[in-house]
């Protein structure tokens, strides 16, 4: 049953009840499963009638994961793996060849961009990294083996948004494969398969699990590249955990309900601190400041529940920053229902050169808020308690 509004969507939509008229969907933990006869497991190996038959290759609780998390996206198939990162390998190895060739923003996660520069090259994948802040330049650096467009939006953690629709227009003019990370925006705020993406990525392990205990990873698409990437985790084996995927697939009934908290809060920070004589710069998708301010506006529902903050004095006073709060967290995860606070540049980007973090915003001063859960009035208060 198709439903008008996500949330309730989110809430009622499932696929791993049991035959024991359970109301919540129970966790199947076990490894295999068991065929009435010899015929009818030829047939689902064969893959002639669906059926679960290892959990590596499916399980009834990843399945309510998928089910859920493509009906928010507006996917038609998905594959569950045990971490993002997992997630973001796969996406790429699972449809690619030798000597093809990776357009990607240059504004990227960290271990996204080892994949890019240390990994796939010692399989001839290559790539060369695009601006954000320069689309126009894109078309002179396609390539005649050029195969995938690959971007972040909102970027991780310099919050650079790219227009999905030009996006999707620029893929199918050159007949890429358009894979985006949605973790940052989730498919509440954000569905880039409306815009012509092809495949999108998710570290489940933020927002969608959103109180920080498991690990997961999402690939969500059309059904033929989904048979692809099936193919490829099927055998490679980056499987996740029938329970992680229970608690994934429960957490998503309420990211409708947590995103709208986590981005009202994450504004009135954004606003509060903007112009602030210790910060150079407040930098929020939603903030009419932030350079692709209308571009936001246009493909988000809202503003997500990141928000950067540019410390003045760099990487000693940022640490001073840090060291200074009382209730915000240290810690590199985000999407946590406590709000975190990280310091790129020492950590999550802590393995790119200087230069190569110059390149993507990443200062010294750098500070990402992963803003949660609690009373505004208190991270406020907190946030100026590290500011001094």
């Amino acid at each position: 049953m198709a439903y008008q509004n996500p949330e309730t969507s989110a809430v009622r939509t499932t696929a791993g009840r049991s035959d024991q008229r359970t109301h919540s969907s129970p966790i199947y933990l076990t490894s295999s499963f068991t065929f009435d006869d010899a015929e009818e497991a030829r047939q689902m190996f064969a893959e002639e009638i669906p059926g679960n038959i290892y959990s590596r290759y499916s399980n009834p609780n990843s399945d309510d994961l998928i089910s859920k998390v493509c009906a928010a996206e507006g996917t038609s198939d998905g594959v569950a793996t045990a971490s993002g990162m997992a997630a973001m390998f796969a996406s790429i190895a699972s449809v690619l060849q030798q000597g093809d060739h990776i357009l990607a923003a240059r504004s990227l996660f960290g271990s996204t961009h080892q994949l890019l520069t240390r990994v796939f090259p010692k399989w001839g994948i290559t790539h060369t990294y695009g601006d954000i802040s320069d689309i126009a330049n894109w078309e002179k650096l396609i390539q005649p083996n050029t195969r995938m467009l690959f971007v972040e939006t909102p970027s991780n953690p310099g919050l650079e948004i790219i227009d999905l629709e030009w996006l999707g227009s620029f893929a199918k003019a050159h007949n890429l494969i358009l894979v985006v990370d949605n973790c940052f925006a989730t498919p509440y705020l954000q569905q880039p398969a409306k815009w012509g993406t092809h495949l999108v990525t998710h570290s489940a392990t933020k927002y969608i699990d959103g109180q920080g205990r498991v690990l997961g990873g999402l690939i969500l698409g059309t059904e033929e590249l989904i048979q692809d990437v099936r193919f490829f985790t099927r055998h490679t084996g980056p499987a996740i955990s029938p329970f992680n995927s229970w608690l994934l697939a429960k957490s998503m009934e309420t990211l409708p309900v947590r995103m709208d908290r986590h981005c009202q809060n994450a504004l009135t920070l954004a606003e509060y601190f903007e112009g602030n004589a210790k910060i150079d710069r407040v930098k929020y998708p939603f903030l009419p400041s932030h350079p692709q301010f209308d571009i936001a506006k246009k493909q988000m529902k809202l503003g997500g529940g990141i928000v950067t903050l540019e410390i003045k004095g760099g990487l000693e006073k940022a640490k001073a920053f840090i060291d200074r709060l009382q209730m915000v967290s240290i810690t590199a995860n985000l999407g946590d229902s406590r709000t975190i606070v990280t310091h790129p540049a020492s950590t999550t980007h802590s393995k790119l050169s200087a230069e190569e973090r110059n390149q993507v915003g990443i200062s010294d001063g750098l500070i990402r808020i992963s803003v949660g859960l609690e009373h505004v009035d208190d991270i406020v208060a907190d946030i100026e308690r590290g500011l001094g």
